[in-house]
C-alpha cells in the first residue's frame, strides 16, 4: 500500500514539474517588431532583445484566406497596413504542428487578430466555432459586406485547402526552442545565395523557412542585408 501511494505521489509531482516547465513555452508575452507579413494570419517577428532572431507567429482565433484564394492577397495587405515594421505585443498560446507560435497580436489598444475579422479579411476559427466575441465581429462584417463578404459565396480557408493541393509546409514533430520554422520541401529551398533572391522579403522568408544560413554571412540573424539596404534606398 505504501509503495503504491509513493508511486502515485511521484507521478503527481512529475506532472506538476512537467506542466511548470511547459507553461512558459506555451504562454508568454513579449514585444517584437514585425518584419514580414507572409499572409493574412501569419507574420515574422523579431523579438526585442533577441539579436534579430525571426519567429513565425500564426494569429490565434482566426483563419485568413490563402494567398491563392479569393481575397487572399487583400487579407495579406490588410495585415501589412496594420502591423508591418511596427512594434507589437505578442501573447503566445501554443506551438502548432508546423512549428509556429500561435498567439494574439496587439498594437497599442488594437487587437490585430480581431481587427482582421472585423475588416472582413478572416474567419473566426475556434475548434467548435463558439468564440462569441469574434463571431459577433464576423457577423457584423458579413452584414456590412466588408472584405471577402462582398464576394459571392466566400469559401472558408479550411474548406478551400481540402479542395486544393497541400501547401509546401509540412508538420514538424519537435517543438522549436528558439526560432520556429515552417518546414518546406527540399525543392522549395533550392536557392543558396542572396544573388538568387528576387527581394528582401523573399530572402527573409527563405531564411526563416529553410534555415538558409548562407544568406546570413555575418551571422547577425539578418539575411541579405545589402539587398534589403538597396531596396530601402530605392524607396527613399
Amino acid at each position: 500500500m505504501k509503495k503504491g501511494m509513493q508511486f502515485l505521489r511521484a507521478i503527481f509531482l512529475y506532472v506538476l514539474l512537467w506542466c511548470g516547465l511547459c507553461a512558459p513555452a506555451l504562454a508568454e508575452v513579449f514585444i517584437g517588431k514585425i518584419t514580414t507579413v507572409l499572409d493574412g494570419d501569419t507574420v515574422l517577428v523579431v523579438r526585442e532583445g533577441a539579436q534579430q532572431a525571426f519567429m513565425t507567429v500564426r494569429l490565434a482565433e482566426i483563419d485568413a484566406p490563402e494567398k491563392d484564394q479569393a481575397y487572399g492577397m487583400a487579407s495579406r495587405q490588410s495585415l501589412i497596413d496594420m502591423v508591418l515594421n511596427k512594434q507589437v505585443r505578442v501573447t503566445t498560446q501554443a506551438v502548432d504542428n508546423y512549428g509556429r507560435l500561435i498567439g494574439m497580436i496587439t498594437l497599442g489598444e488594437l487587437n490585430v487578430n480581431h481587427a482582421q475579422v472585423q475588416h472582413g479579411m478572416a474567419w473566426e476559427s475556434s475548434r467548435f466555432h463558439n468564440n462569441k466575441p469574434v463571431l459577433a465581429l464576423q457577423q457584423e462584417a458579413q452584414q456590412n459586406r466588408r472584405g471577402l463578404w462582398a464576394g459571392a459565396d466566400p469559401v472558408a480557408p479550411n474548406i478551400w485547402r481540402k479542395n486544393h493541393a497541400p501547401l509546401s509546409a509540412q508538420p514538424v514533430t519537435q517543438t522549436p526552442t528558439a526560432i520556429p520554422h515552417q518546414a518546406v520541401k527540399k525543392s522549395d529551398c533550392d536557392k543558396r545565395s542572396c544573388a538568387q533572391m528576387k527581394s528582401c522579403e523573399e530572402a527573409k522568408l527563405y531564411f526563416a523557412r529553410c534555415t538558409a544560413n548562407a544568406l546570413d554571412g555575418d551571422r547577425d540573424g539578418a539575411p541579405c542585408e545589402n539587398l534589403c539596404a538597396a531596396e530601402k534606398s530605392k524607396k527613399h
